[in-house]
């Protein structure tokens, strides 16, 4: 078996207000150099994202060692460099299980984690809303959950002469489970996306969701769209708690979401606590995936594989309308190139750029047109007391696209369903 080690630094100039780190990733031996590079890269970003200051990584080719993931000659090497860079934290790439951590931790004299608790920490941090403090004290629970007995017992371990924890242990695991239950239940209890996305309906909305991989131009992108300002920052997890607008073109009113972005292998735990915030996408009449097409294609493919594969078997018949973004950093041979090698898995799409304004008047009149159908017609309103009120209210409801008074107000409108059946016997035959 061959080994690799290897140490990359990074940042060279550091700040002395943020806590100084280590990146570790054990790569296995017949992995792919390329996807290994990205995740790596993606670890950086979480890490920038923490606000953590990354004075170098440690890479390492192997198979998993079961005490201490990288292998225990190299674990003496990462106690080496925490003291030489002064680091506070090491955090790994791979899951770490509760005893790798302890014995790790043991190793360096400095705080462990994994990439799920660095991701556990940037919710934690993000989340301002109760439902999104919530979300995350979930995901953190569920984590914790398996890991009870192993908690337990490195407690024993870390404090001799302290026994009989056999009662304390099932206690533990009980008054976690009961946490557990609660939160779900007052999170379904909140929720309302149903109720709240029938409303909207009635109100003449039509819901859009942004989607797509963190840092691939969403919030930008959406800043663009509603032409306000929001949170546009590059790292990842701006976005936590949806965040919705209004938005209207030919007088169809849409209301335009930004969801939480996606990231390569995003826990599933995080998926299910934050459920309630992907209903913005799952329940929304169309879809707005964000692409970055500045990506290489083989990581644009993945991107679009994985991104499809969470609308599968989620969504309510929504279209998906893909925006390739960043089209500024591309010349026109590479935007063609890059369409072509990814045109199996896009039907609908326009390529944009959300900083310069390229592209987005196109990308508004595809949203109208993948809007839910409004159904044209003639309607006759006889002139009394109401009638006016009646105009007033088509206007809200709908889209005039004439109006004639004479003995009678002749009106050409285009509304949903609801609104054309309530006017039903003012309706001329074509």
């Amino acid at each position: 078996m061959t080994f690799e080690t290897k140490f990359v630094s990074d940042d060279p100039v550091r700040g002395s207000a943020r806590k100084t780190i280590i990146l570790v990733q054990r790569n296995d031996p017949d992995s792919d150099a390329a996807t290994n590079s990205r995740k790596l890269s993606e670890l950086r970003e979480l890490a920038h994202a923490a606000e953590y200051d990354v004075a170098g990584a440690f890479v390492q080719s192997r198979l998993p060692d079961r005490k201490y993931q990288i292998g225990c000659g190299k674990v003496d090497e990462l106690v080496q460099m925490v003291k030489s860079l002064d680091a506070e934290k090491v955090i790994f790439n791979n899951p770490l299980s509760m005893t790798q951590i302890y014995n790790i931790s043991e190793m360096c004299s400095c705080e462990v984690i994994d990439r799920f608790q660095l991701i556990l920490e940037i919710f934690a941090a993000r989340a301002t809303t109760k439902r999104a403090k919530l979300q995350v004290e979930l995901a953190e629970l569920q984590y914790k959950l398996p890991k009870t007995k192993a908690i337990l017992s490195l407690m024993k371990k870390d404090k001799q002469g302290f026994m009989g924890l056999g009662g304390y242990e099932n206690s533990y695991e009980q008054d976690i489970k009961k946490r557990i239950a609660r939160i779900r239940a007052e999170l379904q209890q909140g929720d309302g996306s149903e109720s709240l996305r029938t409303f909207r309906h009635e109100k003449g909305f039509s819901l859009v969701a942004l989607a797509g991989y963190t840092n691939a131009g969403k919030s930008t992108l959406f800043e663009s769209l509603v032409e306000e300002e929001t949170v546009v920052k590059d790292m990842l997890f701006t976005t936590l708690s949806p965040t919705t607008r209004a938005l209207t073109k030919n007088n169809r009113k849409m209301l335009l979401t930004d969801t939480v972005g996606f990231i390569e292998d995003l826990p599933h735990l995080m998926v299910d606590a934050f459920r309630s915030t992907l209903d913005e996408i799952f329940l929304a009449d169309v879809i707005l995936l964000v692409v970055d097409m500045s990506d290489p294609v083989d990581v644009i493919r993945q991107k679009l594989v994985v991104s499809h594969d969470i609308f599968r078997g989620r969504t309510e018949g929504a279209v998906i309308v893909t925006a390739l973004n960043k089209a500024d950093l591309l010349s026109d041979e590479e935007v063609q190139e890059k369409r072509e090698a990814i045109g199996d898995l896009i039907s609908v799409s326009v390529m944009v750029s959300a900083r310069s304004g390229e592209g987005l008047d196109e990308l508004k009149q595809l949203l109208y047109e993948m809007l839910p159908k409004w159904e044209r017609c003639r309607i006759s309103i006889p002139l009394s007391d109401e009638s006016l009120s009646t105009v007033s209210w088509l206007y809200d409801e709908g889209i005039v696209h004439a109006i004639e008074y004479g003995d009678s107000i002749l009106m050409e409108i285009e509304a949903r369903d609801e609104i054309i059946q309530k006017v039903g016997p003012l309706v001329l035959s074509s």
